[in-house]
């Protein structure tokens, strides 16, 4: 049978109350009683209902965090950056991964809502902003994360992506490269068109340069080697001489498809750069150029903006960090 606190209070001789304020309020309670109840507590292993408690306060000590795809390893460095924030204040992050499934990322919603979290971090995978308002309204502070709204109506923390599109195709032309393909998609994930948006005015910019685009069903290794495999297969004179893959793990599989399934030389023939510069990329077989993000530091600051919202030191707030360039290998620069 469960330890109640009116079994730690028998034991320690002392009021259930006098237990409850030595659980939250230790300050407000003499040391030597203290150290009776905590004497008792461990003696009896009495364990806290958090979940009781949460009901009482209204909220968890526990923030959610929603992102496209917990195999990437982008959000796993945002959810790290992410919980060193909470940690600094007691507060732990649940993890929930919509794998660019809307259905999922509803479902997860729900459930943190539920779960009366302290806030909500999300990378949305699409314009639901009337379901995050909603959440708002009800009392949970929510903040966009690798997202922003024109109208600033939510907190929140993402990098310049159209600029860093816009880095990765200039790069690409200044290599002497003309005929680019973007390889990414769904089109309808707002970094994948932001990056595509930054492509295509870098194009617009450099006379006689061309882009396609090789849409993909997702941002996987997988995905990109699909990609690939049909760019390997044109005539050599229909393929393109350089792709801008929309993330790390597209390019990833890019490489293996032309490289290792197809023998075609990178960056000889076709150089490539990716996007995130995660740590596989200075580590694949032909080290990869990417556009860096800091995503522990995304991470970290929405937290910071969340707790601040909630605690009412500010209202809504927009931080928006620059891409950087990294040039290695597969660009025919060097690692």
């Amino acid at each position: 049978m469960a330890v109640s606190v009116r079994d730690v209070a028998a034991a320690a001789s002392v009021s259930v109350g006098t237990v409850s304020n030595v659980l939250n309020r230790p300050d407000k309670v003499a040391p030597a009683t203290v150290a009776r109840v905590t004497a008792a507590i461990e003696e009896l292993g009495f364990i806290r209902n958090d979940a009781a408690r949460q009901l009482r306060a209204g909220h968890s000590r526990s923030i959610g965090l929603v992102v496209l795809d917990v195999r990437n390893p982008f959000f796993t460095d945002v959810a790290r950056g992410a919980e060193d924030r909470a940690a600094e204040d007691g507060m732990t992050i649940l993890l929930g991964n919509s794998d660019e499934n809307t259905d999922r990322e509803r479902a997860y919603l729900d459930l943190f809502e539920e779960q009366r979290v302290a806030g909500v971090l999300i990378s949305p995978l699409a314009d639901d902003l009337p379901r995050l308002q909603r959440l708002r309204d009800r009392g949970t502070t929510v903040v966009l994360v690798d997202r922003e709204v024109p109208d600033q109506s939510f907190s929140s923390v993402s990098v310049d992506d159209v600029v860093g599109g816009y880095l990765a195709v200039r790069h690409l032309i200044e290599t002497g490269r003309t005929r680019i393909a973007f390889v990414g998609g769904p089109a309808g994930i707002r970094q994948v068109a932001d990056r595509l948006a930054g492509a295509r005015r870098a194009v617009a910019e450099s006379a006689g340069a061309t882009l396609e685009i090789v849409a993909t069903e997702s941002l996987t290794v997988l995905a990109g080697r699909a990609a690939a495999a049909g760019i390997r297969e044109r005539e050599t004179s229909d393929r393109p001489d350089a792709i801008f893959a929309a993330n790390d793990l597209l390019a990833m599989g890019v490489l293996q498809a032309l490289m290792m399934q197809g023998g075609i030389d990178v960056p000889g023939e076709i150089a490539l750069i990716g996007y995130d510069d995660i740590d596989f990329a200075s580590a694949a077989v032909v080290p990869l150029s990417s556009i860096r993000q800091p995503a522990a530091l995304i991470g970290y600051t929405a937290v910071d903006l969340m707790l601040k919202e909630a605690g009412g030191e500010s209202a809504q707030e927009r931080v928006v960090f620059q891409p950087e360039l990294v040039v290695r290998e597969s660009t025919g620069g060097r690692s």
